[in-house]
């Protein structure tokens, strides 16, 4: 799906995902603080773990015919890569 964009569509997608990943990674940093990577950080996080997560569902098959079902996949595996970033980070601050 995210291959066979068009260069202009590619950043635009890019784009909106960094906008809303902006917004919740602000949120997200005033919930965990010192816990947490920062707004921006958390919006590369989010931003990554969004379009990591749409590219695997597409290499196992997964076709996205609905934007819905893109969509929930993409915020899925980005609050999943938070959460196990946030687990690990925690991790190693017990060390």
């Amino acid at each position: 799906m995210l291959l066979h964009l068009g260069t202009t569509w590619l950043l635009f997608a890019v784009a909106t995902v960094a906008v809303f990943g902006f917004f919740f990674g602000t949120a997200l940093d005033a919930i965990m603080k010192e816990d947490g990577f920062g707004s921006t950080g958390n919006t590369l996080l989010f931003t990554l773990g969004f379009f990591v997560a749409v590219m695997v569902a597409n290499e196992h098959g997964i076709t996205f015919r609905d934007l819905r079902l893109a969509v929930a996949w993409g915020l899925s595996g980005a609050f999943v890569l938070i959460s196990v970033m946030a687990l690990i980070k925690a991790g190693l601050a017990r060390l």
